[in-house]
């Protein structure tokens, strides 16, 4: 492990193509055709993106999205950012008019996790059939949004996880402290959830959205990697499928990372009133 990068396939090759199929605690709510055939023509994938501070980066990401064979849609989410991130969103518009949306949200820098429920209420609300999350910070290769789309597509499972520690580590330019944090914030995840998922923090994922209408988007608080683990057990103890596809994260050349000690300690302090609520009924 030179310079403290990781990476299982360093030469460049592709993930394996196994998937962990993570089989819920108790049955899922059933899907209501009737819900499937009121979301029209909006039946397709959003991929929501939550921005602050990300002008060297958005354009890129947009454009790989914008490319991709399938005709997903991509909805940013920008809290005023001063680099001028939704100028370059709105410009980029101009171009992709149907399938670029923006957000813009007043009142400076409001959480990852709040970014993410607003786009999960505007998904919901245009009747998208699948939800996905993505990084602004190319840390999550567009290109894997096919992969991730997949399963959920083919009704293999509710929830795509793009992780990075399922069948081993595919991490590029993290140093062993950052790696370390990251991997043991997973063991101790399960220890105390008993959430049966390798990359507990991943931010890559895709929701089919009978999970996002099943959750109560209203009880959940949380930020950060905190807001990632939520999510995640919400939707395992509600009885829906979750399955982890291998990704390489890389991570980002452009920016400063928004992680933080305050998300370290959120995360760490909300694993136990997840599991605490779910052991009283009040989850």
């Amino acid at each position: 492990m030179a310079n403290g990068d990781f990476l299982q396939a360093a030469s460049g090759a592709s993930p394996p193509p196994a998937e962990d199929d993570l089989r819920p605690p108790r049955n899922a709510p059933e899907e209501d055709p009737k819900e499937d055939e009121a979301a029209g023509d909006g039946a397709g994938a959003l991929v929501v993106v939550p921005t602050y501070n990300e002008a060297e980066n958005i354009g890129a990401v947009i454009e790989q999205v914008m490319h991709l064979p399938a005709r997903v849609h991509l909805l940013v989410i920008d809290d005023g950012s001063p680099d001028g991130t939704a100028d370059h969103v709105r410009s980029e518009q101009e171009r992709h008019p149907e399938r670029l949306t923006l957000i813009e949200r007043t009142g400076g820098k409001q959480g990852l996790g709040s970014a993410y429920l607003r786009g999960f209420r505007h998904a919901l609300s245009k009747g998208y059939d699948y939800v996905c999350e993505m990084d602004a910070d190319l840390s999550h290769d567009p290109a894997d949004l096919p992969r991730l789309l997949a399963p959920v597509r083919a009704g293999e499972a509710d929830l795509a996880i793009g992780s990075r520690y399922a069948g081993g580590v595919r991490v590029i330019n993290w140093p062993l402290r950052r790696l370390v944090i990251s991997y043991g914030a997973g063991m101790y995840t399960r220890a105390v959830t008993r959430l049966p998922v390798k990359d507990v923090t991943a931010g890559f994922k895709c929701f089919h959205r009978r999970v996002l209408r099943a959750l109560d988007l209203e009880r959940i608080g949380s930020d950060g990697y905190s807001f990632q683990i939520e999510m995640k057990y919400r939707a395992w103890r509600a009885g829906f499928r979750l399955v982890e596809v291998p990704i390489v994260f890389t991570e980002r050349t452009e920016g400063q990372s928004k992680m933080n000690r305050a998300i370290m300690r959120e995360a760490a302090l909300k694993v136990w009133e997840l599991r605490l609520r779910d052991l009283f009924g009040r989850l």
